[in-house]
């Protein structure tokens, strides 16, 4: 899923919740997708903000797909709310029911007292039926597929300007190391984040993401993409002993974005050939903030097409290795060294 689409769930995401804190609910809320974040957090909003407490015993249903079918679900959402304007029925981990294609019937036509929610966790219903087409004329539909690594740091960006912050395009990319695709860590690191900052800070910096989220930029593996780029040797291996070091290193930890790094200078090259593309241009295509751009323009001079195709195959055989494919006696600290060493002699 391209980057700007996830921007544009983010978008949905917060008028949904917007709507929701000023009490305006739709009948019928499928909430799903493999990256459970923006689910979860619409559900929790919902049945944060759809009752009062005192209207909860009597209205609010909360159940779970292993444990009901689609008549029990059906009856719930018919029902009309007791000393209440509405009703809240949420089935949580929907995909384990059965008979869960069965509530399009309802969704076809909901009760207007009624809000209810399908949560779908690590799954989406079937596009092609009619419970997802039916959910989209009469409620909301939030899909949520999981980010590509390559396409987080951008998505942070957008997420912070979302929240009126900007963060520089390094800080971006640093916590993007440090949270992996989890969407819901980044957001927990940014509530811790935003607390620690003084008052009216606009701008979020690398220091910034170091000091608050405790990770270091000084032996990470975007330091160390970019000291291969620019081919800064000692630094270069320097920093993959200390990855190495670290309690909980795994080399595919290390080789995928060093994969996704080469490959967009692969890409780089084939732009090139046909010229030298406008301001931007280059920057879009390689899916970078265009501040990166002067690194890719010196990895290209110092990995000459063959070279990086070469770098690449290389890559290919230590992510086996370090899945534990013919990779002998020696540890993932000394494959990663072994790595960084094959990478600068080329």
């Amino acid at each position: 899923m391209a980057a700007k689409a996830y921007i544009e769930t983010d978008r949905q995401v917060r008028t949904i919740l917007e709507d929701v804190r000023r009490g305006i609910f739709k009948c019928v809320y499928l909430l799903m997708g493999e990256e459970p974040y923006y689910p979860d957090l619409v559900a929790g909003a919902i049945i944060e903000n759809c009752l009062q407490e005192w209207e909860k015993d009597f209205n609010e249903t909360i159940c779970y797909g292993a444990d009901v079918d689609a008549d029990t679900v059906i009856t719930a959402a018919r029902r009309f709310p007791m000393m209440a304007d509405r009703q809240l029925v949420v089935v949580k981990e929907a995909q384990q029911m059965k008979s869960l294609e069965e509530l399009a019937l309802y969704c076809q036509n909901p009760l207007d007292s009624t809000v209810l929610v399908i949560l779908m966790h690590g799954a989406s219903a079937d596009k092609r039926k009619a419970l997802y087409k039916s959910v989209l004329k009469t409620g909301v539909v939030v899909e949520s597929l999981p980010l590509r690594d390559y396409e987080l740091p951008q998505w942070i960006q957008a997420y912070y300007e979302g929240r009126g912050l900007r963060i520089h395009p390094e800080a971006a990319l640093l916590l993007a190391e440090s949270a992996g695709t989890d969407l819901g860590k980044i957001a927990v690191e940014t509530e811790k984040l935003l607390k620690n900052l003084p008052e009216g800070t606009q701008e979020i910096s690398v220091a910034d993401i170091e000091k608050n989220v405790g990770v270091s930029r000084q032996f990470s593996v975007f330091e160390l993409t970019k000291c291969l780029s620019y081919r800064e040797s000692t630094k270069a291996l320097k920093i993959a002993a200390h990855m190495g070091e670290a309690p909980r290193f795994a080399l595919p930890m290390a080789v995928a974005p060093l994969y996704n790094h080469f490959y967009r200078i692969l890409k780089y090259h084939a732009l090139l050939e046909k010229g030298r593309p406008q301001p931007g241009e280059a920057a879009r295509v390689l899916g970078v903030n265009p501040y990166f751009m002067k690194e890719y323009d010196a990895a290209v001079r110092n990995y000459p097409l063959q070279c990086c195709q070469n770098v690449i195959s290389f890559l290919t055989d230590y992510d086996y290795k370090g899945k534990g494919g013919d990779a002998g006696e020696a540890s993932p600290a000394e494959l990663l060294i072994e790595l960084v060493t094959k990478i600068l002699n080329f």
